[in-house]
């Protein structure tokens, strides 16, 4: 790879940006000053800028316990937006693994990995997702036959897939709910169907990621090797 390409797919600085850093001396490549943005280099020369190693570009998983009033887009000209939360270059690279609502908080993923995404969001993959629900009116026991049965919200062909509703025992307006799909304000569509009015929700869950309970509102963290790997 060009040297000026594997430092602007590794940094924020642009190609020109490159070049002017060769021609000030700041750029080095296995401690011998570089010459030319086209000369070739690979992932096992060590290329330094300003003094600093450039790791060589490689995937990234990013777990993020999002806040209320934020928007899952990378950019939004009236609010701020889930990618503004992360201290990372190259965010124009970064894609969303299944969005939430300006008003739903918790687990987003968040990676440049495009099919790790797509393994998630796929509607083939079936990959169950874990929310906690607040409600307006009491959840009643019947809830969770119909909600396993599928619900038809308007505008749509086909009932729900299969959810699975747990209720509080200790609180008759809370639930755990696991959809195994993602349309639009699914959750909120479904209760609205049955005459309830969701007022909180948060998701705790994809797949066999759960949202750190030690990470707290509005940061993020890496994903560990583990987590990545449990998305087959």
């Amino acid at each position: 790879m060009r040297l000026d390409k594997f430092i602007s797919n590794s940094t924020d600085y642009s190609r020109t940006q490159v070049r002017r850093a060769i021609k000030m001396g700041q750029i080095t490549v296995n401690g011998h000053m570089a010459k030319s943005a086209s000369q070739n280099v690979n992932d096992d020369d060590h290329i330094s800028l300003e003094g600093q190693h450039i790791k060589p570009p490689g995937p990234r998983y990013f777990m993020l316990n999002k806040p209320l009033d934020y928007v899952c887009a990378n950019k939004d000209s009236e609010h701020s937006t889930v990618i503004d939360l992360l201290d990372e270059i190259r965010q124009d690279q970064l894609q969303i693994v299944g969005r939430l609502d300006i008003d739903t908080t918790g687990l987003v993923l968040i990676t440049d990995d495009g099919q790790w995404n797509h393994r998630i969001t796929s509607p083939r993959s079936q990959c169950d997702k874990v929310y906690h629900v607040t409600t307006s009116e009491p959840i009643e026991k019947s809830y969770a036959a119909q909600f396993e049965q599928g619900i038809q919200l308007e505008s749509e062909n086909k009932p729900t897939l299969p959810a699975f509703l747990s209720i509080d025992p200790n609180s008759e307006k809370q639930a755990a709910l696991t959809l195994r799909e993602g349309k639009y304000h699914q959750v909120k569509r479904m209760f609205a169907a049955l005459g309830n009015h969701v007022e909180a929700l948060h998701r705790h869950s994809i797949g066999a990621i759960e949202l750190d309970p030690n990470l707290p509102c509005g940061e993020y963290r890496p994903l560990t090797q583990a987590e990545i790997d449990s998305i087959q």
